[in-house]
């Protein structure tokens, strides 16, 4: 067969070759309510042109983001990404290269990614990045098993208002590599008090700016508070333009920054690839996942690049590993270090000011709509509202009328009946004022 070569004999072989009784042996860990029970109601054979057609239908039953007013954000979002990215990105030796396992000979790969590095240590207020990670929110997961490495201890604290996505990661984390994690209860709009909440077994507290609800934060005594005890601080950040107009986290004290970079060069995607940032203070550098680059000069005098502080361990000695993470998501940071080369700083901020804005605008709009209620005091580009009614049957018939309105709480905390009418909308450049208008005329249409 054309996809399918292998036989049953074959198949059978390669399960006595790794002491496996059965296929279905291999997802004993997927949790049985995540399997599928049977085939899919698809037909057994089709060609190739009939599948094509098939998905095509299906696919245009899907609303893109590009096609409509679009205020979705929740860890993913929607900027102008100049076209010079694509095309320089696409060049046959970026588009071709991956992780230089023979750096001597990777010099243009290593440059620009030594030169990303510098960005993310400038954008973060940090002393060190490394070269990039998967996403976000694994990012996440590898700065609490870091700060457990640094401190010696093994218990983690996250915050109520960390991304739910992050918080999923950390726990499967925490259950096969083995530490504890406690997770405070998500408070929209609210400023946590965690400072009582560390004692001297805390290894890090993990927070994020702006939050999952859009609610801007300065974690400066959190921080002094974290130190005090020996923990350490780790923010993470999903919308990486905020870091134009906002307090940085390093001016904040945080040890570790771990951040979603797909904001800055990288579309949407479908939801990926991302693009993980990672940021810590010099000390901790030897503890830092992935890979580094470094700055040298050569035998005679010329500035040079080299990949330093990637341990053999990370490639075949696994279970020796800081940690198994030993690639990176090159052309997505490729992408993200053309980008905010070709806005430079000054352009970075006045990004940031017009994502502002547009939000701001945003919010004046919903709240003239009878029963809608911002729940945020500070934002960026992101908030919450409170409707008077569920969130997520008034977003299936916003897209109905063809405005993509933005997150039900409810769709990421489905067993919190007390979120269920609270809405998270998101506003970037990309917003235009005829956007605004459509979605509030939309949501007064909906809510009467």
């Amino acid at each position: 067969m054309r996809y399918l070569p292998l036989t049953e004999a074959d198949r059978g072989a390669m399960l006595k070759a790794i002491g496996v009784a059965s296929i279905d042996a291999l997802f004993a860990e997927v949790p049985a309510e995540a399997r599928l029970d049977g085939l899919l109601d698809l037909p057994r054979v089709a060609g190739e042109i009939e599948v094509e057609r098939a998905i095509g239908h299906m696919a245009s039953r899907n609303l893109a983001a590009g096609a409509a007013p679009f205020f979705v954000g929740g860890g993913a979002y929607r900027h102008h990404v100049p076209a010079a990215v694509d095309h320089l990105i696409q060049r046959g030796e970026f588009l071709t290269s991956y992780t230089p396992y023979q750096p001597e000979i990777s010099q243009g790969t290593l440059q620009y990614l030594f030169e990303f590095q510098t960005q993310v240590a400038l954008l973060t207020g940090m002393e060190v990045a490394n070269a990039s990670m998967y996403d976000g929110a694994t990012a996440c997961a590898e700065a609490v098993m870091m700060a457990n490495r640094v401190t010696g201890r093994k218990k983690a604290m996250l915050s109520g208002g960390l991304h739910p996505h992050y918080r999923e990661v950390c726990a499967t984390y925490a259950r096969f590599v083995g530490f504890e994690l406690t997770a405070q209860d998500p408070a929209p709009g609210a400023d946590e008090d965690l400072v009582p909440l560390i004692d001297g077994e805390t290894s890090c507290v993990v927070v994020q700016n702006p939050d999952f609800w859009g609610e801007l934060h300065d974690w400066s005594a959190l921080a002094e508070a974290c130190h005090d005890q020996g923990a350490l601080l780790v923010v993470a950040v999903t919308e990486i333009v905020s870091l134009g107009a906002v307090k940085p986290p390093g001016e904040m004290g945080a040890d570790i920054v771990a951040a979603e970079g797909q904001s800055i060069g990288n579309a949407l995607n479908f939801g990926g690839p991302y693009l993980g940032l990672f940021a810590s203070r010099d000390r901790f550098i030897r503890q830092m996942p992935g890979r580094l680059v470094g700055q040298t000069v050569d035998a005679e005098g010329r500035r040079g690049w080299v990949l330093t502080l990637s341990t053999r361990e990370q490639h075949i000695r696994r279970e020796r590993a800081t940690s198994n993470i030993c690639t990176n998501s090159g052309l997505c940071a490729l992408a993200f270090t053309i980008h905010l080369a070709l806005l430079g700083e000054a352009g970075l901020v006045r990004l940031a000011r017009l994502n502002h804005t547009a939000a701001v605008r945003l919010a004046e709009r919903l709240e003239l709509v009878p029963g809608v209620r911002l729940v945020n005091r500070r934002f960026f580009n992101e908030f919450t509202v409170r409707l008077p009614a569920p969130a997520a049957p008034v977003v299936e018939a916003l897209a109905k009328k063809r405005v993509l309105a933005g997150i039900p709480a409810s769709r990421l905390y489905p067993h919190r009946p007390e979120l269920a009418d609270l809405l998270l909308v998101a506003a970037t450049e990309t917003v235009t004022g005829d956007d605004i208008d459509r979605f509030e005329e939309g949501l007064r249409e909906v809510l009467s």
